[in-house]
């Protein structure tokens, strides 16, 4: 335990003295516009073997290079691909976390599940909560502590539970989430390199998302079953409650307030209708093969409903969360929605004064020819080494992960790989959905270990509210295991589905 804590210490010495990640991006600018003058006075370019056409390096200082970057900026951040779908998405998503339906559609996940059930039960429902994104956190950790407390069992397991389920699984889920949204976006701007015409939709590594948030439950539930269970219990007795005053959803005597009102559970079961009711108009709507809603010739892969998902799924979270609202008496009038909509936008403020910088940085990284260089040359090499998909594969999955243990925001790691192995995996005649879904699991599985994270210092709030003397080390000894199996079974589960070629998502084919 002592040699993890110096790793995690250094690990956490070493994170803060990065910079924001806006002034990161600014910073990582500044040194392509060194590296673009270098290469582009050395004359460095590299054939395109996709076009048989020398691709040239091109300096950012030079007179075409700022002229690009002040004229260019504006159409460079309206232009982002991340951009207008996460804000569409999160227009809706606003709806349904503002009326209480992504609430109590957690709490009715776990209220009335029994005992045996309980951690597959809050280790998925931590999957589903990834439409909530960083909400999720607040909203299940907590939720988990008291669930499991109010089933007999330890709150510290299900306070980890939630919590590994939230972080370490955080790119698989269900259901399609913003993330799904971002990604997409930054992996169809690198690909760009490649292909100007390739599209990389929120719904390319959904069978696979969907597939791993089953797969990651139940490695979340044998591990902890197996290995925590043992660990909690040999932890020295501790009393519950260091001062005797109730947590936050609990009363003074120390029940739970797990259960749903009647209110809650009459706008849920509207809410399920209403789904229901959607869905079956957009289907009913596409059975006839001239549908406006088909794609041309009748294609269902190529429909304006995959292509424009993001608009169908902010009206669909919209819509559930004014009948729910409607319902449980959070949404009282027609003004409500705007205003909701509005909240959630300010919620949003700081990613996109992030995505300003982010889409600077890829811009000038396309314009330099730094990327698309860099991509041929280095596909070039693993050609020449005789590397396959599949080590390139476990090369991402251990770079990303080491990455991830200091930079724990997965938009903003994304962006800053995916313009180098998006392309010249490409080359190596690789998907980008496939690389796309490699680094759903770097970017994850170590979100649960670093200090790095706001989280994890909130969990460990959370934890020691019913174990004063928990620290870094009694968490990290606890998420460290569903960590490194999470890991090595999610990492499987992809290789397996490379083998047997299984699409990754509608028309999102893995190799």
């Amino acid at each position: 335990m002592s040699a993890l804590l110096r790793v995690l210490g250094a690990v956490e010495r070493a994170g803060n003295k990065l910079p924001h990640p806006f002034y990161l991006f600014a910073i990582l600018s500044a040194f392509l516009a060194l590296i673009s003058w270098g290469l582009a006075t050395a004359d460095v370019s590299a054939v395109d073997p996709s076009t048989d056409k020398t691709v040239a390096v091109r300096s950012l200082i030079s007179v075409d290079g700022v002229r690009s970057m002040i004229s260019d900026a504006i159409t460079n951040y309206a232009t982002f691909p991340p951009l207008g779908t996460i804000l569409v998405v999160m227009l809706g998503v606003a709806v349904a976390d503002r009326s209480g339906l992504l609430a109590a559609t957690l709490r009715a996940g776990v209220a009335k599940v029994p005992a045996g059930w309980m951690t597959f039960a809050l280790a998925f429902t931590s999957m589903v909560a990834h439409i909530a994104s960083d909400a999720a956190y607040v909203a299940l950790v907590p939720l988990g502590g008291m669930a499991f407390r109010a089933v007999g069992r330890s709150p510290l397991l299900g306070i980890v539970v939630a919590f590994v389920g939230v972080s370490a699984g955080y790119d698989a889920s269900p259901l399609i989430t913003p993330m799904d949204a971002v990604l997409s976006g930054l992996t169809t701007a690198a690909a760009h390199t490649v292909d100007p015409g390739y599209v990389v939709t929120p719904l390319s590594n959904y069978f696979f998302s969907l597939a791993s948030s089953v797969v990651l439950a139940a490695v979340i539930t044998f591990v902890t079953e197996k290995v925590l269970v043992k660990r909690v219990a040999a932890l020295p007795p501790e009393p519950e409650e260091a001062d005797g005053e109730a947590t936050e959803g609990e009363t003074a005597t120390g029940g739970v307030e797990l259960a749903l009102a009647p209110e809650e559970r009459r706008g849920l079961r509207r809410a399920t209708v209403a789904l229901v009711g959607f869905l079956a108009v957009i289907v009913v709507a596409m059975i006839p093969t001239g549908s406006p809603l088909r794609g041309e010739g009748g294609s269902i892969v190529e429909s304006p409903v995959l292509s424009g998902i993001a608009v169908v799924l902010g009206l669909l979270f919209a819509l559930l969360g004014a009948v729910y609202g409607r319902a449980a008496g959070t949404v009282r009038g027609g003004r409500d929605i705007p205003d909701f909509m509005a909240q959630g936008m300010r919620d949003m403020a700081p990613i996109l004064v992030l995505f300003f910088a982010i889409s600077q940085f890829l811009a000038y990284f396309k314009w330099t020819g730094v990327g698309q260089v860099l991509a041929i040359r280095g596909a070039d090499l693993l050609k020449d080494l005789g590397v396959t998909g599949p080590v390139a594969f476990l090369g991402i999955v251990v770079v990303c992960t080491v990455i991830n243990l200091a930079m724990t925001s997965g938009s903003a790691m994304w962006a800053l790989v995916a313009p180098v192995f998006v392309p010249m995996l490409m080359l190596l005649h690789i998907p980008p959905e496939a690389t796309q879904a490699v680094y759903r699991i770097a970017d994850s599985c170590t979100n649960a270990i670093t200090p790095m994270s706001a989280y994890f210092v909130m969990a460990l709030g959370f934890l020691q509210r019913y174990r004063r003397s928990a620290g870094i080390g009694t968490l990290a000894s606890l998420t460290l295991p569903l960590s490194l199996a999470m890991l090595v079974a999610w990492t499987l589960l992809f290789y397996v589905w490379w083998a047997l070629g299984i699409p990754l998502g509608p028309g999102a084919p893995v190799r």
